[in-house]
């Protein structure tokens, strides 16, 4: 009995140490990043094109995900709600709730399982066939030529993807209450201007602006310190996306009490 406690203390003794290990590592490559965030504006094509990779392939898969949102929320509030309170209502949930929470969480999930995991494969790929290796041999700096320009891009686009979202998201709710609902736009509209608040669009961008962060970072922190080959990028993937996923929703609850009190 005391050798099994001796083992499970030892196994989570590693594995704390292990974490702790990870998070150092993780807190001393994003100081390193942040120290060549300025040269990445001297390498702007690089930004823009990943930019490009991030925002505008992106956008056939965030229009879905946010006109599915606002279609589901409407419709289940139209349907749960309808005999007991005004219309109108419809409208001011469906607002608030994807400007706040939902459009901003969703479309950092859609990222953090596109995005994240193109990111971190294309990053670990380079490092496992040594290309990173090349870079420095070369006299060129990783962080400053693939690794800024990834995270710079990551944080301007999220919000930008949002606010499209949000407007998806309103759209979509409208239409399913006017059509299965037959709430007029005026009702509907009422709704989303009566209780609208510019501090909940701030929220749901700085939202977005530390999902960004939370997404690109990890991607780049575990593709650039993969190794093991093909097995190792597999590892560094799931490491990005679970990583990335558990912090946008820790992070949006955290966010969600200290902004919205």
């Amino acid at each position: 009995m005391i050798s099994l406690l001796n083992k499970m203390a030892e196994g989570l003794g590693r594995a704390v140490r292990r974490f702790l290990n990870k998070v150092v590592g993780y807190l001393v490559f994003i100081w390193e990043l942040f120290k060549n965030i300025p040269g990445a504006f001297t390498n702007l094509h690089t930004t823009v094109e990943q930019m490009h990779h991030v925002g505008i392939t992106s956008i056939p898969v965030v229009f879905a995900a946010s006109l599915a949102t606002g279609a589901i929320m409407s419709w289940q509030l139209a349907y749960q709600f309808g005999d007991m309170i005004p219309m109108m209502f419809v409208g001011m949930a469906v607002g608030k709730s994807v400007m706040v929470e939902l459009c901003p969480i969703l479309t950092a999930m859609v990222l953090a399982g596109r995005i994240g995991a193109s990111m971190c494969s294309e990053l670990g790929t380079m490092a496992v066939t040594e290309q990173l290796d090349a870079y420095k041999v070369l006299g060129l700096n990783p962080y400053k030529y693939l690794l800024a320009p990834r995270l710079i891009a990551t944080v301007i686009m999220l919000p930008v993807l949002t606010i499209l979202s949000i407007f998806i998201g309103i759209a979509g709710g409208y239409e399913v209450a006017h059509l299965y609902k037959e709430v007029s736009w005026s009702v509907f509209f009422y709704g989303v201007r009566m209780f609208y608040q510019n501090w909940d669009l701030v929220v749901g961008l700085i939202k977005a602006t530390l999902y960004g962060f939370f997404i690109s970072s990890y991607a780049c922190f575990f593709g650039f310190f993969t190794h093991s080959g093909a097995e190792g990028v597999g590892k560094s993937t799931k490491a990005t996306v679970v990583a990335g996923m558990t912090s946008i929703l820790i992070g949006g609850f955290t966010l969600s009490k200290l902004l919205l009190v």
